[in-house]
């Protein structure tokens, strides 16, 4: 049997990260319609319509078209890399950069949570 291999994640996130998360954190979860639900939604609506205005403003196009494909359209990296004629390994490092003598360089997804960062906007 082949071991596992974690460089091939798509999305490198520690197990500890998903033990931390709460049910309503999962996006097939369906709250009970409440004011404290209301209040959570309301502030998704705001922090996604930050991260559009980001995703318009901060990235390159060839990022944002990136983001777009795989986040909102559910595209793989392999159907982003025809669409757009690039291989799968530059969609994947237009969207979350590479690693270079061990530290994480460009990516969309890393300039995105740096300019969330700065401007003080927490995900619900």
């Amino acid at each position: 049997m082949p071991k596992f291999n974690p460089d091939f994640w798509e999305i490198p996130v520690s197990p500890e990260y998903f033990d931390q998360l709460t049910t309503e954190d999962y996006f097939w979860y369906r709250a009970p319609d409440d004011e404290y639900t209301e209040m959570r939604r309301a502030k998704r609506r705001v922090v996604l319509k930050q991260i559009r205005r980001i995703i318009a403003n901060e990235l390159t196009k060839r990022q944002a078209e990136c983001i777009q494909l795989y986040f909102y359209k559910g595209k793989t990296q392999e159907e982003i890399g025809d669409i757009l004629g690039i291989s799968r390994r530059v969609v994947s490092q237009h969207l979350f950069g590479v690693t270079r003598n061990g530290k994480q360089i460009g990516g969309a997804v890393n300039k995105i949570r740096k300019v969330c960062r700065k401007l003080g906007i927490q995900f619900p």
